[in-house]
């Protein structure tokens, strides 16, 4: 009889970022990006959007440049026990928990490693922040990593089988986009030559949220690598920049919302015409594809 998945996530919380320039990176996502920083000390810092997350965004620093780790929710304590239940029926080790987890933002859970290094975290009951205003072209928190694998069907098949994801749709045989709510997307693999963080988006409440977005960046020199335009699968716009660490973060607004019984997957073939909708952005340049290439020492924990 085969597994069930571990849990029910119910949404990408956070990410954590490694970055040998800390006080830069931190610097960019405050004053340009629009977090907020909820807490830092020497060695970390954890940014929230206006959302109800503690934090979006944890930059950590290290020798070593990339993902550090994803955070996902669950709904309850009891649920992070039972995760690391099943994880141990299917011959999974925690690297630790399920537990308190002594981190800011507090919260109970645990972390374990994917099938190609990734650290992956569940907690639940994390502390709860004041509400921030929603008016200013900032981003509500993150919505969707994108991770580069050397073997999509054996990504796709652990965060569907394991973790619970649902596919959405694949853009070929070259990207799969999955969710874990209503949100069309909250993972999504690229077919790569090594294991990698290609990106990581940021939620607009609408496109003109998005658009100030855009003109905050400009006033502050900082302009699109790619962008904006909006994507065919997903339906999401899309804006995508670098940090001063080299990692490529995306705003987007709009992205389609599934209705679990009616929705059918598709595959979209890759074309122009199909990566921008609106025609505005025109293909990726060089550059931004070599930084969405990321390290291949980037995502070991």
């Amino acid at each position: 009889m085969p597994h069930p998945p571990i849990a029910r996530l119910r949404a990408l919380r956070s990410v954590e970022l490694l970055t040998p320039h800390l006080a830069e990176a931190t610097d960019f996502y405050q004053e340009a990006w629009g977090l907020e920083t909820v807490e830092a000390d020497g060695g970390a810092s954890w940014l929230r959007g206006t959302g109800d997350e503690h934090h979006a965004l944890q930059l950590t620093r290290s020798d070593r440049t990339g993902l550090g780790r994803l955070s996902f929710a669950v709904a309850t304590p009891a649920e992070a026990d039972e995760a690391a239940r099943r994880l141990a029926a299917r011959g999974i080790r925690t690297v630790s928990g399920p537990g308190p987890l002594d981190q800011a933002g507090g919260g109970y859970g645990l972390r374990f490693h994917d099938h190609e290094g990734r650290l992956v975290e569940l907690s639940a009951d994390t502390w709860a922040v004041p509400p921030r205003g929603r008016d200013a072209g900032v981003p509500v928190g993150v919505t969707h990593a994108v991770l580069n694998t050397t073997d999509i069907d054996a990504s796709v098949a652990f965060y569907r089988d394991v973790l619970g994801l649902r596919v959405s749709d694949w853009s070929e045989h070259q990207m799969a986009f999955l969710r874990c709510n209503a949100d069309h997307h909250c993972i999504a693999f690229n077919q790569a030559e090594w294991v990698s963080l290609n990106h990581v988006a940021y939620e607009m409440s609408s496109v003109d949220h998005f658009m100030r977005g855009l003109g905050r960046l400009r006033h502050h020199g900082i302009t699109p690598k790619w962008g904006p335009g909006r994507h065919g699968p997903g339906n999401n716009t899309f804006s995508y920049f670098t940090d001063p660490t080299g990692l490529v973060c995306e705003y987007t607004s709009e992205v389609a919302q599934v209705v679990e019984d009616r929705w059918i997957a598709k595959v979209w073939r890759r074309t122009p015409e199909l990566s921008d909708l609106w025609g505005t952005a025109g293909p990726p340049c060089a550059e931004i594809r070599r930084h969405m290439a990321g390290s291949p020492e980037g995502v070991r924990a």
